[in-house]
């Protein structure tokens, strides 16, 4: 059982109050968007058991079946197989999409062929991983997530009385509903560059000022003429509130916007963006990765054990298990123990680790923002007043 010391990433879109209220810091005045944890090689976490801080992938490097458990490795290699984050919102992040793992494998392989470095602006593919996600809300989160049905996006385009939106929204109504939401956002995105941006600005000024549309003339603010303001319109529009989560799907086109949560990943950095982005938008490619159906978010909430009080967010992936537990004063303390490498992470009040691992006897207290990394087998007992997150392996 190891206290984990981790990284904040400190992206432009990030809050700069949020992070430091959870960790109880003083601001920096700098956006502190991401907190890693975990073994990503971009920004692992480092544990120290006597020899001085060590990345927790340097570790793991060291005897993965004895950190990861047999299972895990068998399944996902000898690295940890997810990445979990606390995320601070303040602006939105790029309209993207995420590859399954034949496209992921696919497309990694293509670009190794051709030659393009990994680190190039417009390589797609870092890994031949699929990116499952999923965000938990620690306060209210916005975002947008998967396609509307296409008729109820062209009234959203008719709405603004736009001359340049009808064509788009003649599309919508006329076409089945894939081909539809495939031949707009086609043509949304490989239009003449300085039409697209008369025509979002024509969008933004007849948005400014009503309710319904406060979120794509905030986008418009943000990414002024990007084609990706009119993209989001086609898809929904989601308010999360605390503890309610969404997972993303493979080819399901998605951007958050504002707020504070929890997030669970396959350790993957293959994104295909969309747009709201200065970065590289490879339309072809997005074009193969994205499934155009209309479909409900699917808003999630935990479902709890009666007899542990453990609370799940269910999803149909195997790299990670991400569960919630409401630690009570005086009450039993609770038993964790799983076949995989564990992190643990304190979101509200504090939670005492108490654990038998292969040093003996150990106790950690979490607060807010703080987490741990329990070793494949060992047996951990929690106490105390919080709320406490489990991300493992689903193995």
């Amino acid at each position: 059982m190891d206290r984990l010391e981790n990284t904040v990433r400190p992206y432009a879109w990030g809050s700069t109050t949020a992070l430091p209220e959870l960790l109880g810091e003083d601001p920096t005045g700098q956006p502190q968007a991401e907190l890693w944890m975990g073994a990503h090689p971009g920004a692992p976490s480092r544990i120290d058991r006597g020899a001085g801080p060590q990345p927790l992938s340097e570790v793991i490097a060291a005897d993965p079946e004895g950190e990861l458990g047999e299972e895990s490795v068998r399944a996902y290699g000898p690295r940890l197989p997810f990445l979990l984050k606390l995320l601070a919102a303040a602006a939105p992040l790029s309209l993207q999409v995420h590859p399954d793992n034949a496209q992921a494998a696919a497309g990694y392989a293509d670009e190794e062929k051709r030659g393009v470095p990994l680190d190039a602006p417009h390589r797609n593919y870092k890994d031949t991983s699929h990116k499952p996600e999923l965000i938990c809300a620690l306060t209210p989160f916005e975002g947008l997530c998967g396609f509307r049905h296409p008729q109820e996006a062209a009234t959203l385009l008719e709405g603004l009385g736009v001359d340049g939106l009808k064509p788009y929204a003649d599309i919508l109504r006329a076409h089945p509903e894939g081909d539809a939401l495939r031949e707009v956002l086609t043509a949304l995105l490989t239009a003449d560059r300085d039409e697209m941006a008369g025509t979002v600005a024509a969008a933004a000024e007849a948005a400014a000022g009503r309710p319904e549309y406060a979120v794509y003339a905030d986008l418009a603010r943000h990414y002024p003429g990007d084609p990706g303001v009119l993209a989001a319109m086609l898809l929904n529009h989601v308010v999360l509130r605390p503890g309610e989560g969404l997972f993303l799907a493979a080819g399901v086109p998605h951007a958050y916007l504002s707020g504070l949560g929890v997030e669970i990943m396959a350790n993957s950095d293959n994104v295909l963006r969309c747009g709201l982005t200065p970065k590289h938008v490879d339309v072809p490619e997005l074009l193969r990765v994205v499934r155009f159906e209309p479909s409900d978010p699917g808003v999630l909430r935990p479902e709890a054990d009666e007899r542990t009080g453990e609370e799940t967010y269910e999803t149909p992936v195997g790299e990670f298990r991400l569960s919630r537990r409401t630690l009570v004063p005086g009450a039993e303390a609770h038993t964790v123990r799983a076949p995989a490498a564990q992190l643990l992470l304190c979101t509200a009040g504090s939670a005492v680790l108490r654990g038998e691992g292969s040093g003996g006897a150990r106790e950690l207290t979490l607060s807010p923002g703080r987490s741990a990394y329990i070793p494949a087998g060992e047996t951990v007992r929690l106490s105390g007043d919080g709320t406490l997150f489990r991300a493992t392996v689903a193995v």
